[in-house]
């Protein structure tokens, strides 16, 4: 995408992300064109750039929580529809790379089977009535600020999950705005409950982060009383990037020290409001001294909640608290314990 903009004197830097979120392809390359003041028509860049998305449909991944919600809600036999601005052609291709999304939607409808596309109702009612189902009893579930203006003209319930970071103000007419499928609670729409929370805690599939431990904020020790072991994110961006902001847990082993339980966040961290999206550890042992420099691995395994905003320093202390004796409680379940043995938390640069 980047040569794209190369051939026209320009650098692409973003700029666009959240204009052209929920609009349809049309919609997007217009949008750029104004944007990048581009010398061509939407015709001519759609043209243009829609191989080189196509090359990339196949690399795309599902967001975190997606197949497990599929999952669940097909084998509680929920009837689900998938109702995009996207046309039909390229939403048929792009779930073909999610082995049994396609056959786990009973109604799949793009925009160009409608008249207007979101925020216009008309997709999510057309979607209801191939369902056969009334307008009120269905639930949206949205990640544009067109989608949930769509889904509320509907009649519908909408949950909104926010594709861009730093965006829930938007999306303030939504139902109920979470910070990932993960916190997604399918109870409170009258639909059956997840069962694979053990002990407050949510497994995931290990992620694994190491790198020197690096000097922070200065506001683990001196601000909370809680001494983070902050990592540099340099290397890891991409990995970051695919995984919700919240709060984790698992191992973390020092190159000298050992292997210690650790609760983690990433994210911006709402109180302090971080300008980038970070991974600020605390490895929950008493250490005498700093290891600045030292090599860490991480091994994370398990998800706790979302990240949050407090109203004071001590509800943020005191909820960090919290989220470490649940980490410490849950490790001890052989589910999670078993990583401990990682031979990624030993294998330390020389």
């Amino acid at each position: 995408m980047a040569h794209f903009y190369i051939q026209y004197g320009k650098q692409w830097d973003g700029r666009e992300a959240l204009r052209v979120t929920g609009k349809t392809p049309y919609e997007s390359a217009a949008v750029i064109i104004e944007d990048y003041e581009l010398p061509c028509t939407s015709t001519e860049l759609m043209s243009q750039v829609s191989p080189m998305f196509a090359d990339r449909w196949c690399n795309i991944k599902a967001l975190p929580g997606a197949n497990r919600l599929i999952k669940h809600f097909t084998a509680h036999k929920v009837p689900m529809a998938l109702a995009s601005n996207s046309s039909r052609e390229n939403i048929e291709t792009k779930i073909s790379f999610h082995p049994g999304w396609k056959n786990s939607f009973s109604v799949i409808i793009g925009s160009d089977e409608v008249t207007t596309a979101k925020p216009s109702p008309e997709i999510f009612l057309e979607a209801a009535k191939r369902l056969n189902l009334e307008p009120s009893r269905c639930l949206v579930i949205e990640d544009s600020v067109p989608g949930v203006a769509a889904g509320k003209a509907a009649g519908m319930k909408v949950v909104a999950v926010p594709s861009l970071p730093k965006t829930t103000n938007l999306y303030s007419s939504a139902d109920e705005v979470i910070n990932s499928l993960l916190d997604f609670q399918p109870e409170k729409w009258g639909l059956p409950p997840f069962e694979d929370w053990v002990e407050n805690t949510l497994p995931i599939h290990p992620m694994y982060i190491g790198g020197p431990v690096v000097k922070g904020y200065g506001r683990g020790s001196k601000v909370l009383g809680i001494p983070t072991a902050n990592l540099s994110t340099e290397g890891y961006s991409d990995v970051l990037l695919e995984h919700p902001s919240g709060v984790y847990f698992g191992w973390a082993g020092l190159s000298t020290r050992g292997i210690f339980k650790m609760v983690a966040s990433i994210g911006w961290n709402p109180f302090f409001d971080n300008a980038e999206k970070t991974i600020e550890p605390w490895l929950l042992h008493e250490f005498h001294e700093d290891f600045y420099g030292e090599d860490l691995r991480l091994v994370l395994v398990g998800y706790i909640r979302p990240e949050a905003n407090f109203p004071n320093l001590e509800s943020l202390i005191a909820k960090i608290h919290e989220d470490g004796r649940i980490a410490e409680r849950a490790l001890d379940l052989p589910l999670y314990s078993k990583y401990r043995d990682d031979q990624y938390l030993k294998q330390h640069d020389a």
